[in-house]
Formats: structure tokens, C-alpha cells, sequence
């Protein structure tokens, strides 16, 4: 006798799921890295022609800048 169910396979948990999140917060936290190396490379004189200061750096490396 066989089952029918509109369940997919492996409902609630997916290792496809764990691994993208997990390349995906890698992959944000590598782009934050790259971001404030560039930043922290500039003079403050740059920072200032781009009406930045050096404290924001890391706002802006982790995206919470307005």
C-alpha cells in the first residue's frame, strides 16, 4: 500500500538551508573585512572629501550606515 503526502522531503530542516546561511553570513562578514581595510587605509584628509570620519568605519563596513 503506498502513502501520498504533500510533505516535501525533509520538511523543517534542510542542510541546504544550515549551508547557505552559514556562506552567507561568511561571505558578509568578508565583505564587511574588505570594506574596513579599504576605509581604514585612507587618510583622513579622503575620509573627509567623502564626509566620513574615521568612527565610521566600522558602521559603514557592517551596512548600519544612513
Amino acid at each position: 500500500m503506498a502513502t501520498i503526502t504533500n510533505r516535501p522531503l525533509g520538511a523543517g530542516f534542510s542542510a541546504t538551508k544550515v549551508f547557505a546561511g552559514l556562506f552567507g553570513r561568511l561571505a558578509a562578514w568578508n565583505d564587511a573585512r574588505v570594506t574596513r581595510k579599504a576605509l581604514s587605509g585612507l587618510t583622513d584628509r579622503e575620509l573627509d572629501d567623502l564626509g566620513l570620519i574615521r568612527s565610521d568605519i566600522d558602521v559603514i563596513a557592517t551596512g548600519a550606515y544612513r
